[in-house]
């Protein structure tokens, strides 16, 4: 049997990348470490790198005396609205610009394009003072409406259109077929990799986003998880271990999501990444 000789290149590679994921990872267990300690041993001088005793009181805080349930039902609800809406309306919008041709389709895919030239923050004061004046301000619309503009979920879609052979959408108008049909009946099930990729990418950065929710909600009970996390304190001020139960129970879903569709993920930030 040959074994194989390591290089030094290979060697400094595989170490570096050790690195890098200990410094990655270890926030995440100091988190669980806190979140399982009492009060007094995340402050005390050296740290305690085990939780000793370990305890559960502080999940048992944050589920019964904060409203962390209406904050899950309220970032599931706005996170599949958004993922579901954003899916749609970029697949209708990628087909109209790849499969029928028609007068501005250049101009139009263009000023999508420059879309992504525009830093999302400078848009927040307008859009709060329009949603102010629609009075969605501390409501679920408030919420979705300006999360579902998605240039680079049209740009991707577009890209994999662009590719379908021409013979599959005319041999689909000789037979009568509309264009609706054609998309979701054929053009769509080709595409299911893409979809289920930018779905799990769409709902975990929906999930995520603290920015906007936290511009738009000032509302205790409407408030999405990131936002609400921040609310969990004590009389005498901030409880690390609290704060840190909350902010594991608030990655929790993520977390689950990830591991049961890793693949898709990867695949999701290899194409928003213009590598596929």
């Amino acid at each position: 049997m040959k074994v194989r000789r390591l290089s030094l290149s290979s060697i400094v590679v595989t170490l570096f990348s050790l690195v890098v994921a200990l410094a990655w990872i270890f926030p995440l267990y100091w988190a669980v470490n806190t979140s399982l300690s009492v009060d007094t041993k995340t402050v005390q001088v050296p740290p305690a790198w085990f939780p000793v005793p370990m305890i559960l009181d502080s999940y048992q805080y944050v589920i019964k005396n904060t409203l962390i349930i209406r904050w899950y039902f309220n970032s599931v609800l706005t996170s599949v609205v958004i993922t579901g809406a954003v899916l749609l309306l970029t697949v209708m919008c990628a087909y109209a610009l790849s499969q029928i041709k028609f007068r501005g389709n250049r101009f139009l895919f263009l000023a999508i394009l420059a879309g992504f030239m525009i830093p999302g923050a400078t848009n927040v004061v307008p859009l709060f003072m329009f949603m102010n004046k629609l009075r969605l301000v501390n409501s679920y619309w408030g919420v979705i409406l300006p999360q579902l503009v998605s240039p680079l979920a049209v740009v991707i879609y577009k890209q994999f259109f662009d590719q379908m052979p021409t013979e599959l959408s005319d041999a689909a108008h000789m037979d009568g077929a509309e264009e609706m049909r054609i998309l979701f009946r054929l053009f769509l099930p080709l595409n299911w990799g893409i979809t289920w990729a930018l779905a799990i990418i769409l709902f975990i950065g929906s999930w995520n986003n603290f920015f906007w929710p936290f511009i738009v909600i000032n509302s205790t009970r409407m408030m999405t998880i990131p936002i609400g996390i921040t609310q969990v304190q004590s009389w005498y001020g901030i409880a690390y271990p609290r704060q840190m139960a909350s902010a594991v129970l608030a990655a929790l879903p993520t977390v689950i999501l990830y591991l049961i569709f890793q693949r898709r993920v990867a695949e999701g930030v290899a194409i928003t990444s213009g590598i596929k």
